[in-house]
């Protein structure tokens, strides 16, 4: 073991920091009632009158209670503070792992990176644009799209969705396999989402509410490749 300063104990450290720094951030609000957005972002819509403002649920924290037996709570709660630290070690240790394989790999740049795509496939999807939505996409994920997108076509139904704003991205899991990392990244945007049929009639969502979505993605990239860009290869709710 070398006698210099300990690095690898130090990029842990800020790594956990900022995790943490990520996990606390608050969230907005969902306005409206609306028709959810197409199920194929896997997506939630977070619903103001069954979760308070104040409560950030994180994955793996939905459990039940019984009312009468308080150390049962107290149990669970144990449990499930137990199960979170878990995850969160084994996304430190999994960042720690990336970076040692990737000198450049940078999270606050890949984060960036992650929200610049979040933004373009959206837009994409909503104008139906392949050719832009070819090299963000795995291919798994690339057909699923476009038969969401040929669907829409079929039927002569048009897309508008608009990005308000993007709240947070954070990351939930990161692993390094062979020379394939894999990023698992939550997004809390606001946004505004309307279908409408052939005759411009809106048959979902409302061009006048925003809503809050809860989009989680997984990214992925093999690092010997020349090619910095991480690929969307799963969408999939947090629950």
């Amino acid at each position: 073991m070398s006698d210099g300063f300990p690095f690898d104990i130090l990029f842990l450290g800020l790594v956990a920091a900022f995790l943490v720094m990520q996990l606390r951030k608050a969230l907005g609000r969902r306005t409206g009632h609306e028709k959810p957005p197409p199920e194929i972002f896997g997506r939630d819509i977070v619903d103001k009158e069954k979760q308070s403002d104040d409560i950030i649920q994180l994955s793996g924290s939905d459990y039940k209670t019984t009312d009468g037996d308080p150390s049962s709570k107290q149990d669970m709660a144990r449990k499930d503070e137990e199960l979170q630290r878990t995850d969160e070690k084994e996304t430190i240790i999994g960042l720690r792992d990336i970076q040692i394989a990737d000198k450049n790999f940078d999270i606050d740049n890949v984060l960036k990176g992650a929200a610049a795509a979040f933004e373009m496939i959206l837009e994409a999807f909503a104008a139906g644009d392949k050719p832009t939505l070819r090299p963000l996409l795995s291919d798994e994920v690339y057909d699923d799209f476009m038969l969401a997108i040929r669907k829409r076509e079929e039927s002569g139904e048009i897309l508008e969705s608009t990005l308000v704003s993007l709240n947070n991205a954070e990351i939930l899991e990161a692993s390094l396999r062979e020379h394939t990392a894999t990023l698992t990244v939550k997004f809390i945007s606001d946004q505004i989402s309307v279908t409408r049929n052939t005759e411009g009639e809106i048959i979902s969502g409302d061009q006048e509410h925003i809503v809050q979505m809860v989009d989680i993605w997984m990214f992925s990239r093999n690092l010997r490749s020349h090619d910095p860009n991480w690929t969307l290869v799963e969408t999939r709710s947090q629950n």
